[in-house]
């Protein structure tokens, strides 16, 4: 799927062999790390590439991809389906490598990614829990057409300390 907006041409694709040295350069980055659960590691090591780029392929239901700019991966996006009664949510993340916040390439790759896993039949709904310290990333959102449904008071332990966490959530057809 290519992406082309006014801002960054992306590319949403499946992570590759060769995006090894890319994932390590700019997952290795406590900045990034800071932002996302403790499944990321922090230090990422070409070992942990090497385990992700495999996991990510064979993870079907759940969507994983790279965010690619000319060719190397700059960052990752992804929807984990859910299970059981909550099998048509997933939980919608993304990280960008830090040199290419703030240029609308979240923005790009977040809504081509919302609509295309809303215009099948598995995701009903998207949810993107989001650390309260990390506006940037509701603004994605906002941006994308997710609505903040609440807020869970001292919910998340990260970085050594608790910080609340805001739920939006994108719904199909709503």
């Amino acid at each position: 799927m290519l992406l082309h907006t006014n801002l960054p041409k992306c590319t949403l694709r499946s992570w590759k062999k060769e995006d090894k040295a890319d994932l390590v350069h700019h997952a290795n980055n406590r900045h990034v790390w800071r932002n996302l659960t403790d499944v990321f590691p922090h230090p990422y090591t070409e070992a942990d590439a090497e385990f992700w780029i495999t996991f990510a392929n064979k993870a079907a239901p759940s969507i994983h991809l790279a965010i690619a700019i000319d060719g190397k991966a700059i960052g990752g996006i992804g929807i984990i389906a859910g299970e059981d009664i909550a099998r048509h949510t997933g939980k919608f993340g993304y990280w960008l490598g830090e040199a290419h916040w703030g240029k609308g390439i979240a923005t790009a790759a977040a809504r081509a990614m919302a609509a295309h896993a809303l215009s099948g039949s598995l995701f009903e709904r998207l949810e993107a829990p989001v650390f309260a310290w990390n506006p940037s990333s509701m603004r994605v959102l906002e941006k994308v057409g997710f609505v903040r449904e609440g807020v869970m008071k001292r919910s998340v332990f990260k970085d050594g300390q608790f910080t609340d966490s805001v739920m939006y959530a994108l719904i199909k057809n709503a």
